[in-house]
């Protein structure tokens, strides 16, 4: 298995194939919801516009486990 063989969920909830992605370069990113790491997201959104015209993406999966 690759990660092409992959179905996530978008903030919607609906599916999405990771097939879509293929052939961009991919940064796939954890990130913290409920904590200090929040001001990540202007890193990230920075690195996005620097490169998007190059077929770059990010994929963020949040989550709030790091709370406790």
């Amino acid at each position: 298995m690759n990660i092409y063989d992959y179905n996530v969920k978008d903030i919607k909830g609906n599916d999405v194939s990771m097939k879509e992605y293929k052939g961009k370069v991919l940064l796939i990113v954890n990130t913290a919801t409920k904590c200090g790491f929040t001001p990540q997201y202007q890193g990230l959104q920075d690195l996005y516009e620097r490169y998007q015209s190059r077929e770059f993406e990010i994929l963020d999966f949040p989550c709030n486990q790091f709370a406790n």
